[in-house]
This record gives C-alpha cells, structure tokens and sequence, in this order.
C-alpha cells in the first residue's frame, strides 16, 4: 500500500518537468499579501488598545486570534475530511482550495468594517480570526504545491523564494499601510493612537482587493494539477499525529482552565469579567473539540483506518514546526525588555524599534539568498549572488530603519553575522538537511555567545537567530512531507496546525524570565536550536531509510 521514492526515483508530479517559471511567480504572489496583513497589525492593535480602552492583554488577543485561526483551521480541515473519510483537499486541488482560501480572508476583510463601527472588540477579534482562517487553508495548500511544482527534492529552495517574497510583503507593508492611513511615510506612536475609523475601514478595503486580486492572478495562471492530488481517494490517518494534535489539545485545555481559575473571584481580589469569560469560552470549544477527536478517533479504531505509523518525518516535523516558529517569536517577544536592562543598553521603548526591525530583517536576508539556488544559476555566477544578495538585503532594512529616523550607524558591524550566514550556505551546499543541521548548530552558538556576553556582542549574537532562523521553515517542510505522495495534504495540515508554537514558546520563556532573569531566559532559544539541529540529523537518516536522500539529488550550486 506504501510506495517509497529512492533518489533516482522520486514520486512523480504532473507536467512538473514542464513547469513554467510563470506559474510559480503567480502562485508565491500569495505569499506577498500574508506578509503584507502581518505589517497591519502593528498599527491595528494599538488602535484596538485605545479607541476600545482596552488592557494589554486584551489588545495581545488579536495575536492569539491569528495563531489560534492557524490551528484550528487546519484541525476543523482534518475532521472534516475524517468524518468524509475524503481528502478534501485532494479532491478540491490544491490551487481551487488556496483560491477558496482567499475568498474566506476577503469575507473577513469586509467584516472587518461593520466590526470596527459597531464598537464591539469580540466582533473584530471574530473578523480577524476569519481572515487568519482562510489564511490556514492557504498555506496547508500553498507550501506543498510550491514544494511539488518540480523536483520535490529543490522544493526547498522555491520555498525560500517564495518566503522571500513574504518577507518583502513586511518590509514595504508598514510603508504601503502608513501612507493610506496616514498620508506620510512613517507614523509615529501619537498617529498610531489617533486612527480614525474611516483610515481603518480603507486599510481593510485595500487589503480585500489584495486578496481579490491575488484571486485573479491564480484564477488565469496555468498551474499544473499534481499527480498527488488524488479525487476521491480513500481518508487513510497517519497514526502518530493524531496522538500528537490530542496530546496538545488536552494540553491547552489545562492552560485555558488554569488562566480561568487564576482569574475567577475566588482566587483574585480583583475580578476581571471579560477576561474569565473568554478564558472559560475558548476552554469549553477546546473540550468540545478533544471530544470530537476521541470520538473521531474511536470511530477510525473500530473501522481499522488507521495507517501503521511509517511516516515518522511526520510527527518529527510537526514538533520541528513547532518548535521553529517558537524559538523565531521568542527570541524578538523577549529582546525589548532584554535591551531595557543597564547590561544591554538601557534603552527606551522608542530605541528598541530598530532592533526589532533588524531581527526581522535577518530573516529577510536569509530567504532572499536561499532563494538564489531557485534560479538553477552556474557556479559562478550563484557565488558571486551568494556573497552580493545578503549585503544587499542588509543595506535595504539599514535604509528602511534609515527612513524612520534611526541611528543606523551602531548596525554597521552586524555585516560581520551576515558574513557568517554566507559561509553557513556555503558549507550547506544547497542541501536541505545538510543546511538545516549547519544554521541549528550556529543558532545554538549564537544564543549561547548571547548568554555570556553583554553590550553589543550580545545583542548582535542573539539578533543573528534570525539570519539562522531564516531558511528552516522550508527546510523542515520539505523534508517532513517527503515522500508522502496523497498524504501530503494531510500531513501539511498537521504541520500548518504547529504555528501554534508561536503562541507557546515565547510565554514559556517570559516564566523563566520572571523568576531567573531576562537574560537568563535565553536558555529557551538554546534548547529550541538543540532539537532543530537533532531533527536534521534524525529525519535524514529516517528518510535513507525509505530510499530518499533529498541532500544526494541536490548538486551543489557553489
């Protein structure tokens, strides 16, 4: 029943040979409109936070409305196609469910508006969750046919392309955003706090006729239908990770009900109302979910559906995921409170902005010169790119931050860490493994030379987590769904599911924090780095041992 794929025998996509480049350029311009949303929100929840009188940690459920849409999109998407026992996206195509995508996240853009002018915050939280909602079946759907249009095994290469094209999306959105809110380039924190709610009704009307456009783009590009989109094929589950998407949903329902505790009068002095309320809410759709996959998974049990557990880069891949979005939102959540302390600067919150700009910006750098391998250039020519594109990158978010009015002076000897990044392609050789193993180990470095120094060495180490961040997700995408062949929808999902880590690691890290020290909590980053690097090592073994060895069909490109 199980088909495995040797080096020389890679599962086969159609019309993948003939793939014209024009395809994928109009399949990642969907990529540039999720970056684009991202550089919204800076302004968006400010404005939540005042125009609604809202607490800090009410204005932050805009971000857990956004992972939350991520996982429990992907998780309906799965049940769905279980209770079917229909691969919905196979059936559908994976390019009609990306368009489909887009058509939920425009519903949720035009909800906004009503939301926004009827001055409830549940209301807007409800418009941005459907917007990150159709969002979740965008990216199950995107990233394994970005992988797939070609040889799966330089997937990860036209992955990196395409999250360049989503990093180019955060770096111009703020100054797309803030000159249709705010006629000027740059907003400053009094503009954020003074948006009308006509500047916001304009920015989520432009953001709809993004969606619809990308719509157009992908309606009349001729992208090819993989061979891996089955109709109607049998629902097979892949044992392990349904035991995994279980284990972390009885996990967050602990969470959920001990924030809901720690918040009911009879613990607090100071009963705060709203906050129980949503925290009691989203524990009992937590609890019903749980029981609808016990009983899901009691049903699959009893009819013998399940799958022997052959697919182990799976659930490796899943926590990978995990843990990569994880460690990439902790190491920037927890670095404005870290340069507040005398050791590290003393800086005010109006410093910090540039640093946190630099940190995204490294991820920027990373993809941009991951993506050079895309281009199947000669030796010579991906070399020279290799040592010019990072430069390039870095001089573009040093005049970004320029534009802003900072002080870019102080980040000129960061190129020294982007040096470092290059020799880490180098050695990498284009191979997804191999570079995966190469930039964990160096994360590991950088937060461990983080942890014993302070002043700029250690800014500038733990800021370079993001050049080292920068090329993992594809990495780890392509080699968790590798050989899957129809199951790849299935598995993506899960892997979709695991952005959740974004919304688990960073609070892990502020507990540390709390009670060791800023500083010390860095810690975090270290272990997440360790297992990132295992996960290399691990999976490549794992897949040798099914006959795909995606690192032996690489050529090097240096």
């Amino acid at each position: 029943m199980f088909l495995f794929f040797g080096k020389n025998n890679l599962p086969s996509m159609s019309n993948s040979a003939t793939t014209k480049p024009a395809s994928l350029i109009a399949l990642i311009s969907v990529f540039f409109f999720w970056g684009f949303l991202a550089a919204s929100n800076g302004i968006f929840i400010p404005f939540c936070k005042t125009h609604f009188s809202l607490s800090q940690f009410q204005s932050q459920l805009i971000d857990s409305a956004f992972y939350g849409a991520y996982f429990i999109g992907s998780l309906l998407l799965y049940i769905f196609s279980l209770q079917l026992n229909k691969d919905i996206i196979n059936r559908i195509g994976y390019k009609k469910t990306i368009i489909y995508g887009l058509l939920i996240s425009i519903i949720g853009a035009f909800i906004m508006i009503p939301a926004v002018n009827s001055g409830s915050f549940m209301f807007i939280l409800s418009a941005f969750f459907i917007i990150a909602l159709g969002f979740s079946l965008q990216q199950t759907s995107a990233n394994p046919l970005v992988l797939n249009l070609g040889n799966p095994a330089t997937g990860s290469h036209r992955l990196n392309l395409a999250g360049s094209i989503n990093s180019l999306g955060t770096t111009i959105g703020p100054i797309l955003v803030s000159l249709a809110l705010f006629g000027k380039l740059i907003a400053t924190d009094v503009d954020k706090t003074t948006v009308s709610i006509g500047s916001i009704n304009i920015l989520y009307i432009i953001l709809a006729v993004a969606f619809a456009a990308a719509i157009l783009v992908l309606v009349f590009s001729k992208i090819p239908r993989l061979e891996i989109e089955q109709e109607g094929a049998g629902m097979k589950i892949l044992k392990e990770p349904l035991f995994f998407i279980i284990g972390i949903l009885i996990f967050l329902v602990i969470i959920f009900l001990f924030f809901t505790y720690r918040n009911s009068s009879a613990y607090s002095n100071s009963f705060d109302y709203s906050k129980f309320v949503f925290l009691l809410g989203v524990s009992i759709f937590l609890l019903i979910l749980l029981a609808v996959l016990f009983l899901l998974y009691k049903k699959m049990k009893a009819q013998n559906r399940f799958e022997p557990a052959l697919y182990p880069q799976v659930t490796l891949g899943m926590f990978a995921i995990f843990i990569y979005v994880g460690v990439e939102v902790t190491i920037q959540s927890n670095l404005g409170t870290l340069l507040k302390q005398p050791e590290f600067g003393a800086l005010a919150d109006s410093q910090i902005g540039p640093y946190i700009s630099l940190y995204w910006g490294s991820l920027m750098i990373g993809r941009w010169t991951g993506a050079i391998a895309t281009f199947n250039l000669k030796k010579t020519a991906n070399t020279i790119l290799t040592l010019i594109i990072p430069f390039v990158a870095l001089s573009l978010v040093l005049f970004m931050n320029h534009l802003s009015g900072a002080d870019v002076s102080s980040f000129f000897l960061y190129a020294l860490c982007v040096g470092i990044l290059i020799v880490g392609f180098f050695l990498g050789k284009q191979k997804p493994a191999l570079t995966l193993m190469i930039f964990g180990v160096m994360g590991i470095a950088a937060m461990v030379i983080g942890l014993i120094n302070t002043g700029t060495v250690g800014i500038y180490a733990l800021l370079s987590g993001g050049l080292f961040c920068s090329i993992m997700w594809p990495c780890i995408f392509s080699l968790a769904i590798a050989g899957l062949g129809k199951y790849t929808s299935q598995a993506s999902a899960f892997l979709i599911m695991m952005i959740l880590g974004g919304a688990f690691i960073p609070p892990v890290q502020g507990l540390l924090a709390d009670y060791a020290g800023i500083h010390i909590s860095y810690i975090i980053p270290v272990f997440c780095f360790v297992y990132l690097a295992w996960y290399a090592w691990k999976v490549k073994k794992v897949l040798i041992s099914k006959g795909i060895d995606y690192d032996s069909t690489t050529g090097s490109g240096h």
